[in-house]
């Protein structure tokens, strides 16, 4: 049966040259100081490869697998330090409504969505990020991976970043998943955390390049971002992406 939806039309991206970060809060500054602080106390090592990738441009989108609760702050300070650049994260809604902790967490970058459910106002605040020039740090997957793999993705990355224009940038993290396993209250010290990052990309050349449907353009986007960040993990973590 015909889907009967419009397909995805891709929008050509929207910033071309490089142009000026916004500017960041202070509650930014200061958690990432103190953060970097607290690691360097810990005996945390951060490792961090392909910063050179990284475009000086503007309403980036940064997507990457996600291990554990460390892993959207060390993504924003890898990316500040290396392009002067503030990553902001969708949240859970009931993070954000957490009184002093939700507050700080706004102040840092963070926005709320709700899980499980579309959300059209986290999509339009998700627009408006990048349209101020902030990135957009998102995980295909939606949620923690609890066996370290790689999982199914969820469209709606894709589907941001066709509609956006945005230019895409794959990461890949490892090693947060034992600095702060799943279902632990605080991080645990002496770790090697690692970072990589890929080649930035449009996704409307391979959206463009399936053919059919609505959904078979969504889900050769997903799948190949899934495999550029397979491609940036050690092999222990691709799952069937490997």
């Amino acid at each position: 049966m015909a889907d009967p939806r419009p397909p995805v039309r891709p929008r050509p991206p929207r910033f071309e040259t490089p142009a000026p970060p916004p500017p960041v809060t202070p509650t930014f500054r200061l958690v990432n100081a103190a953060v970097r602080a607290l690691m360097a106390a810990g005996q945390v090592k951060l490792i961090v490869d392909g910063a050179d990738l990284l475009p000086d441009r503007p309403g980036v989108i940064l997507a990457s697998n996600h291990l554990s609760w460390a892993d959207p702050i060390l993504l924003a300070i890898a990316i500040h330090e290396a392009t002067g650049r503030r990553v902001r994260h969708m949240a859970k809604a009931e993070a954000v409504s957490i009184p002093v902790f939700g507050t700080l967490l706004r102040d840092y970058g963070g926005f709320a969505v709700r899980r499980g459910r579309p959300d059209r106002e986290a999509y339009r605040m998700a627009t408006a990020v990048l349209a101020r020039g902030d990135w957009l740090g998102l995980a295909p997957e939606g949620t923690r991976s609890r066996t370290g793999v790689l999982g199914e993705p969820k469209p709606g990355v894709s589907l941001l970043a066709l509609r956006s224009g945005a230019e895409v940038v794959p990461a890949a993290l490892w090693g947060t998943e034992n600095l702060w396993p799943v279902g632990k209250l605080l991080p645990r010290p002496r770790r090697i955390v690692h970072i990589r990052f890929g080649e930035p990309y449009l996704m409307s050349a391979v959206a463009t390049a399936a053919a059919g449907t609505r959904h078979a353009a969504l889900d050769a986007a997903s799948d190949d971002l899934m495999r550029r960040i397979a491609g940036l993990l050690p092999e222990r973590y691709r799952g069937r992406f490997g």
